[in-house]
């Protein structure tokens, strides 16, 4: 199987991940299509676990777009301090919230042309929020795990994630995109780890062209 084309492979590899991480998800926590929005755009450079700690206090002070386009920025920078970047960040959910209510009616729109037109919000961030908020299978979120994976899985040799997100999409069922990102980011923080992935116990071993280089003989 290691010398099958990546279109051959692509099946398999979908469906062992379904069964070895039957309950992925969005590990980002969340209740409305706003909330996975400033989340999202405060992962960035961020873990999700960090940005989970600081999300419930954020997310009870700002219930809607026009509470955070009104805002001190300086309050938001306080409450989101411990994520990074916290003034771009700040100023970026700030800007974006003040063309939701601008352009969209305080509403988070379902579209990647109007999401990509938002302040702070690139590609990946608009396709977690159609995926995971709306449902919407508009494309793969393509983050540091999804690319490492895509890579060594032998699935794409591009490192943009423009380009990575092109391949995924001709080798992956649409129905599958937003849900084959969650797999993949699992098994990469899970089991296939930027240092020493655990090659001799992954579930993919045979159908992944890089184990060689990983397992200690």
């Amino acid at each position: 199987m290691e010398k099958a084309s990546a279109p051959q492979r692509s099946t398999p590899i979908l469906a062992i991940l379904k069964q070895t991480y039957p309950d992925a998800h969005c590990e980002l926590k969340f209740t409305n299509p706003l909330e996975l929005l400033i989340a999202t755009i405060l992962s960035a450079q961020c873990t999700d676990v960090r940005v989970n700690l600081v999300t419930p206090a954020l997310f009870r002070r700002f219930s809607l777009a026009a509470d955070y386009a009104t805002a001190d920025l300086a309050e938001i920078e306080i409450l989101i301090h411990s994520t990074g970047f916290y003034h771009n960040k700040a100023k970026n959910i700030r800007e974006c919230c003040r063309q939701l209510v601008e352009k969209h009616h305080g509403e988070v729109p379902m579209s990647m042309e109007d999401l990509h037109a938002l302040p702070g919000v690139g590609r990946k961030t608009a396709n977690v929020v159609l995926g995971n908020a709306f449902g919407l299978n508009e494309g793969v979120v393509v983050d540091t795990h999804v690319g490492r994976l895509s890579i060594r899985l032998g699935l794409t040799r591009h490192k943009d994630p423009v380009k990575i997100e092109k391949a995924l999409s001709k080798l992956f069922p649409r129905p599958d995109w937003a849900m084959l990102s969650h797999l993949l980011i699992w098994h990469g923080r899970r089991r296939c780890k930027a240092r020493n992935p655990d090659c001799q116990h992954c579930e993919l071993k045979s159908l992944c062209p890089s184990s060689r280089k990983f397992i200690k003989e």
